[in-house]
């Protein structure tokens, strides 16, 4: 048995030939975004637009999206309703 011995680099470019191999292109980059860190504090800049916000403003808000999509639905059955 030998070991054959393999930098980070190439590991790295197997295990990338496997994904695209066993997942094609795109399953590849859908697995790999799993993995991602992000940058940014999701907390804070949640806090920045939540804070702006009354029940009153985002209930308003609700009501003129669904007279939108009311307005633009041609009433072809009951899907979704009263949503």
């Amino acid at each position: 048995m030998s070991i054959q011995t393999r930098t980070l680099e190439q590991i790295r470019l197997a295990g990338l030939e496997a994904l695209a191999r066993e997942l094609g292109p795109a399953g590849m980059v859908r697995f790999l975004q799993q993995f991602e860190i992000g940058h940014g504090d999701y907390s804070v800049e949640r806090h920045s637009w939540l804070d702006q916000l009354d029940v009153q403003t985002l209930t308003e808000q609700i009501r003129q999206r669904r007279s939108t999509r009311d307005s633009r639905d041609d009433g072809g059955g009951e899907l979704g309703a009263g949503v």
